[in-house]
């Protein structure tokens, strides 16, 4: 897939990561978090954004974001259930990696 930038140039996404030993300790460490919408504590499922995205490719392993159950897969709050109506009532997950960011580094030390 090909995309073009705002210049008119064409580029190619870079190709997301995953299952790498630093993506793994960063998703373990982001199970470790309260959901990012209740604040149950955890261990949470590290759940990849998908709002706004487009096609099946799964983002990059660095973009997780901790939810509980019911926020991530079970119930009718649940993203994975009606992405439509959870970012209603939360905005779109990718907005919540600030957030998280913040909990896992909050002295700014961590090159993500």
């Amino acid at each position: 897939m090909i995309f073009v930038r705002q210049d008119g140039a064409n580029f190619k996404p870079a190709k997301p990561i995953h299952n790498t030993a630093a993506s793994r300790a960063h998703m373990n460490r982001v199970k470790q978090l309260p959901c990012v919408v209740c604040g149950k504590t955890g261990p949470s499922d590290a759940h990849h954004v998908i709002s706004g995205r487009f096609g099946q490719r799964k983002s990059c392993d660095f973009e997780t974001i901790p939810l509980c159950k019911r926020h991530h897969q079970h119930g009718p709050d649940a993203i994975h259930e009606n992405k439509t109506a959870w970012e209603e009532a939360n905005g779109p997950d990718w907005g919540f990696l600030p957030v998280v960011r913040a909990m896992l580094d909050p002295n700014n030390e961590i090159d993500f």
